[in-house]
């Protein structure tokens, strides 16, 4: 099975826009190539996450290894790497680029070019891939193969005339599909005799063998028994179990250039075996002098507070980020403290749908419960001595009397949408502070808005608004461009005169009361009467520029008093009133999880 020439191998991965059929496609050309059988086979079946198949997403790059009978009779080997569609998961996207010599791009025939289709593709040809044009969903009655040859055409420059016309559900254009593989795709080159050089381009956590990691070997060949030496961490190890991806684990023997598979070796630290790390060998003559470029560093946009609820699970927390970190390298955490929370991790993600995963795949794989603060995102801040300090955490902001100026971060935002909602979008911009940049427009009826905006106004639901203002048609793709000095203060809610450092936040100071007036009206309608009055308030500095209180549970100490002398009514009353008074120095307040998250879900205008 492993002495398939070099020249007899492609690989490749499916590039397009979320939901445009990919995982279909996906699961099509495993059908086709007999690499699954029929008992076995299931809908969206490299998604093997219960999250993926409930949102009909994919999370996570997945690999599989087909076997190909082409035209000429020759036996082909097909290594399938399938990515992410969702703009939240890029970093997946260009992992498995670096591993590939060609890409299928899949647009739908009925709905045309979406923003990422347009991020995938400039990915793509960065990595000088070969780029197949795949027309999905022709069956459908809305479908405008011509309209949309013609889109890809104008708005991505690719020359269409090879375009193949396919409808994955229909199992129509697959073989067309697969021949165009083998003869479009460029083969890898054929180093076996060059010094073992392999990128690893995912791994994860086995709790039997320990790490297991996905690789690509690009020089070299690579045999079960190896002792390897991984060129970043600088550690070496002997290889156990080494094997191919067929879509499930199969051991082989060896492994030479140009093919793709997995190795385990008994590595039980995590971080021994990062993404984009170069495997080679350990001994000294066969040793490779330079690692593989690697993939550059993920940088996170959005950042917020996790915590366990319950404090003895803070170690669980920290084991369960290892692991996840290894599956997902574009996360980023370090250990935080809070008063109102105790011990827990600043995190920091890609966007919203990211951070919102892991959240998800933290408390069902690992079975934790967590409190979540609210988003935010990374301030510049000049001190008056001249040094720049990088803010992802607003309680850490120096007071006002000791900064010069802060910046926040700006991105350039893309949607293309139908022209009817042109409107409705520049509407949603401009309330957030947009500055309108571009408009094009595409083919009939679809237009392109450029806008730069402050990130910190995209993070929060700026794009369920745009989704909900558009019915669903738009879409968008966000890259940023750098810092921008702005009106910003720091804005404290206080909870019975305490500041809650996870509800501070950064805004702009012309919102600053609205969004302190929703904030306390918010909190007053989450956090539970006490047996004291719990007074909310919102404060820039000394200045509070919103209240609200709640009153107290009152029992009714009067209901013994009928009739008699007023006196001893007033007596009963101020015994409550001086109980409560001693109550409310000592008592604590109890802010349930939906107070944090209710920051994502304030009333923008």
């Amino acid at each position: 099975m492993t002495d398939v020439p070099a020249a007899r191998i492609r690989n490749f991965c499916i590039i397009a826009h979320i939901d445009h059929g990919k995982s279909t496609l996906a699961d099509r050309l495993l059908q086709v190539t007999g690499t699954v059988d029929k008992r076995q086979m299931k809908e969206q079946f490299l998604d093997n996450m219960d999250l993926e198949r409930e949102r009909g997403i994919t999370i996570k790059l997945q690999a599989a290894r087909m076997n190909y009978t082409a035209k000429d009779n020759q036996q082909y080997v097909l290594n399938l790497i399938d990515t992410p569609g969702h703009v939240d998961f890029s970093y997946e996207v260009s992992r498995s680029l670096a591993a590939c010599e060609g890409a299928l791009l899949v647009v739908d025939a009925s709905q045309g070019v979406e923003a990422q289709t347009l991020a995938n593709v400039y990915l793509a040809l960065e990595h000088n891939l070969e780029i197949i044009p795949v027309l999905n969903k022709i069956d459908l009655p809305g479908a405008e193969p011509d309209r949309v040859i013609s889109e890809i055409e104008e708005i991505i420059g690719l020359d269409c005339s090879g375009a193949i016309l396919a409808s994955a559900k229909e199992g129509i254009g697959i073989d067309e599909i697969l021949e165009a593989i083998v003869e479009r795709v460029p083969p890898p080159r054929n180093t076996v005799n060059e010094p073992l050089r392999a990128l690893i381009f995912d791994s994860y956590y086995d709790s039997y063998r320990g790490v297991i990691v996905y690789f690509r070997v690009m020089d070299g060949t690579v045999k079960k028994g190896d002792r390897i030496y991984l060129m970043a961490s600088g550690k070496e190890y002997e290889i156990d179990e080494l094997g191919v991806l067929s879509p499930n684990q199969k051991p082989v023997e060896e492994l030479h250039a140009g093919e793709v598979g997995y190795l385990s070796a008994a590595i039980k630290a995590v971080a021994d075996a990062r993404v984009g790390d170069t495997v080679t060998l350990a001994h000294a003559n066969s040793k490779a002098a330079e690692p593989l470029p690697g993939y550059k560093e993920a940088n996170p946009m959005v950042f917020c507070g996790m915590f366990p609820i319950d404090a003895d699970q803070f170690e669980d927390l920290r084991e369960a980020l290892e692991k996840l970190k290894l599956n997902d390298a574009a996360l980023h955490y370090e250990p935080e403290t809070s008063s109102a929370m105790g011990f827990g991790f600043r995190c920091g993600f890609l966007g919203l749908l990211h951070m919102e995963i892991v959240q998800e795949r933290l408390e069902r794989e690992y079975n934790l419960d967590l409190i979540i603060t609210a988003p935010s995102v990374v301030y510049r801040v000049t001190t008056n001595k001249g040094e720049v300090l990088y803010i992802d955490n607003p309680s850490h902001l120096p007071a006002p009397n000791e900064r010069e100026k802060i910046e926040e971060p700006y991105v350039q935002v893309e949607m293309i949408t139908p022209e009817t909602f042109v409107g409705t979008l520049m509407e949603l911009s401009q309330n957030r502070r947009g500055v309108f940049k571009d408009m094009k427009y595409l083919t009939q009826g679809r237009t392109t808005l450029t806008y730069e905006l402050p990130l910190a106004e995209v993070v929060t639901d700026f794009f369920d608004q745009m989704k909900s203002r558009s019915r669903g048609y738009a879409s968008m793709e966000y890259h940023l461009i750098g810092y921008r000095e702005n009106p910003l203060v720091k804005l404290d809610i206080m909870i019975n005169g305490d500041p809650v450092d996870s509800l501070a936040m950064i805004v702009h100071r012309d919102k600053a009361y609205n969004v302190g007036r929703s904030m306390a009206e918010k909190l007053k309608e989450l956090i539970p009467r006490h047996q004291f009055k719990v007074p909310i308030q919102a404060a820039i500095g000394s200045k509070i520029i919103a209240s609200e209180h709640i009153p107290a549970l009152r029992k009714d100490v009067l209901a013994k008093c009928y009739g008699g002398d007023i006196s001893r009514k007033k007596k009963l009353l101020q015994k409550q009133a001086k109980g409560k008074k001693r109550m409310k120095s000592v008592g604590t307040v109890d802010v349930p999880q939906e107070a944090f998250m209710a920051v994502l879900r304030l009333d923008q205008q």
